[in-house]
């Protein structure tokens, strides 16, 4: 089935906030309700997998668009970032990434 197929088919018959795997780990698919100003709409969710192969977070980073998709990605190569989360890291380094498992696939 071809991409927009699939999308087509999965925003006519899923449930409100319904998340779907896709074949790229950590990329899930999530139909948004529709409001009184907007119909219901497909979002990209991306939450890495970890090392147990269950996402890292509960709740992942909600993208609807490309010019979301370039903004996220200007902040995630800013290199103070890095240096931030390597001195959090310092402070706390015991913690643990968790995850759940996932069973439904969407093709991308």
């Amino acid at each position: 089935m071809e991409i927009t197929e699939s999308l087509r088919t999965f925003l006519e018959h899923g449930d409100d906030w319904e998340r779907k795997n896709t074949s790229v780990p950590g990329v899930y698919l999530i139909k948004l309700p529709r409001t009184r100003t907007r119909p219901a709409s497909l979002a990209l969710e991306l939450n890495p997998i970890g090392e147990g192969g269950l996402p890292i977070k509960r709740k992942g980073v909600m993208i609807m668009n490309t010019h979301e998709h370039e903004a996220f990605r200007h902040l995630f190569e800013n290199p103070k970032i890095g240096t931030v989360l390597a001195a959090i890291e310092e402070l706390f380094p015991d913690r643990r990434a968790q995850g759940r498992p996932a069973d439904d696939i969407v093709e991308i």
